[in-house]
């Protein structure tokens, strides 16, 4: 793997970068700038490049309810998959998610995304829920790691 530097998103330029591989990776779900920065402002957004190219950003959501459950994605751009920076991501982002006392952590995946529900169930997530969101066709896969020590 090339070295990977993983940052926290910080400015509309990061802000436009991490919403550049959001909206490549789930353009059902496409976000303008504006929700982008809403989105920053609930949860922890940080880009990820390889040198100065960037190759993937992540997303990861605060603790809800009793269980405390955290979010963890890891997107990663399909010219820079398989090298490592999903798994480097999706490291990173546990590790906050510990430090924010998670209880359990959870993954959401766009169900045609055969490549990322491949790499969720390869780091031990196991499905909870296919749904689709009022007005729309799109299926999304919940998952929820099966080992996690909090």
């Amino acid at each position: 793997m090339t070295d990977l530097r993983i940052e926290l998103v910080d400015g509309d330029a990061m802000l436009r970068q991490w919403q550049h591989v959001h909206n490549v990776i789930v353009p059902p779900a496409a976000m303008s700038l504006d929700e982008v920065r809403e989105r920053a402002a609930r949860h922890r957004l940080c880009n990820a490049y390889a040198g100065e190219e960037l190759v993937g950003c992540s997303t990861v959501r605060a603790p809800e309810g009793e269980e405390r459950a955290v979010t963890v994605i890891a997107r990663v751009l399909p010219g820079h998959r398989r090298r490592g920076f999903g798994a480097a991501l999706y490291r990173d982002g546990l590790a906050h998610a510990r430090v924010q006392g998670a209880g359990e952590i959870d993954t959401c995946v766009l169900a045609v995304n055969e490549e990322g529900l491949a790499f969720a169930r390869s780091h031990g997530f196991a499905e909870t829920e296919r749904y689709t969101l009022p007005g729309e066709s799109d299926v999304w896969v919940d998952l929820r790691l099966t080992s996690y020590e909090s």
